[in-house]
């Protein structure tokens, strides 16, 4: 990793400049936007394999003999229960029951786990996580995220281009769970996750090896893509974005998260609160729907039932994939039902839009 005057770089920084990416300044860190169109890379993800650059995403060591207690603690999810090589999505919440961030887990020991932040989550992350732990327990935390870079290699043939790479057998790791291998020689540490709704892997490795594997899976067929292709298809696959469509405001069960959630455990920080608003129910919920009228949905258009604003968008855009015009936003309950009639505030008049069922797009799978 390296540094601009105000901003950090990952240790592709300058492979995305000679390929002439578009960067721009993204949770304190200099990314790419886009390299060529957007919808392209879109495409190139849906029908072949994309690479992404996400090492701004934290990266998290967390290992002792505390470490499944403590990460049980603050995690909405059973982490004890969580066997060696498994991943689980889950959110971490403040004691009103507020998202702090959303993160992936993986248990790659015993007494070793890997936590995965959001880029500008990773600091306050920390903090809570250190809230939790005792002075005295047997616990370290090691922030690698500049000693390491993040690659995700997504789409139908990412696993066929990544196979090439390394001598592991990646039809063995089915999805949400990991392995170490070798790619190109590199030590590596490879997971069947993604934030795009297609197959494939995010690979972990020492950050001077990422233009060798980037260039490697370039060479094979693999598009670069940039952020906006990411935002575009993680919309499209109805996954939630921190920052927009979560954070502290929020609770899981208005985001629709419940099934990644267990506030029945003893210890769980947030379990108190959170079995409260289960019991009582959100009086909010976080609604997909796709436009009818003509119109675009941006993030912070207000949601109206025609007449009053009832909520506002927390993410939309064109789906490219589908051929029509999607969003999602939080409005009260009695909206949130399939086939619900909503109106989109679009410069200056409203337009209508169904509420609908996430994912929106769903890939197909092998027979």
């Amino acid at each position: 990793m390296s540094t601009s005057d105000n901003f950090d770089r990952t240790s592709l920084f300058e492979t995305h400049q000679r390929l002439n990416a578009r960067i721009v300044e993204f949770a304190g860190w200099e990314m790419p936007i886009q390299y060529g169109g957007i919808l392209e890379e879109v495409n190139q993800v849906r029908s072949n394999a994309g690479l992404f650059d996400v090492s701004h995403m934290g990266r998290l060591e967390i290992e002792g003999p505390y470490a499944a207690m403590m990460l049980d603690r603050v995690l909405s999810v059973n982490v004890p229960k969580l066997r060696q090589g498994r991943a689980r999505y889950n959110v971490i919440c403040d004691e009103n029951g507020g998202i702090i961030d959303d993160c992936i887990i993986y248990r790659r020991g015993a007494e070793k786990f890997l936590l995965i932040p959001n880029a500008s989550n990773t600091p306050p992350v920390v903090k809570w996580l250190e809230r939790w732990t005792p002075d005295d327990a047997q616990l370290t935390i090691t922030n690698v995220t500049t000693q390491t870079a993040m690659i995700a290699c997504q789409g139908p043939n990412s696993v066929e281009y990544l196979q090439k790479l390394t001598e592991t057998d990646l039809s063995a790791v089915r999805p949400f769970r990991a392995i170490d291998a070798q790619v190109l020689g590199h030590d590596s540490f490879l997971a069947r996750t993604g934030y795009t709704g297609e197959d494939g892997f995010e690979i972990i490795l020492p950050a001077e090896a990422a233009s060798d594997i980037w260039g490697g899976l370039m060479d094979l067929g693999a598009a670069a893509c940039g952020l906006g292709a990411r935002d575009v298809l993680r919309l499209e696959a109805g996954l939630l974005l921190h920052g927009n469509d979560m954070d502290t405001s929020i609770n899981p069960y208005e985001a629709a998260l419940d099934k990644f959630v267990d506030p029945d455990r003893d210890g769980y920080v947030a379990g108190q609160i959170l079995r409260n608003i289960r019991d009582e129910g959100p009086s909010r919920k976080l609604a997909a729907f796709s436009m009818i009228g003509r119109g675009i949905p941006r993030h912070g258009y207000a949601i109206s039932d025609g007449q009053n604003a009832i909520g506002e968008v927390s993410s939309g855009g064109p789906s490219p994939t589908l051929d029509m015009n999607i969003g999602m936003g939080y409005v009260p309950i009695e909206y949130s039902t399939l086939g619900s009639t909503i109106f989109i505030e679009i410069r200056g008049r409203p337009v209508e839009a169904k509420v609908t069922t996430l994912p929106f797009y769903t890939r197909r799978r092998n027979a």
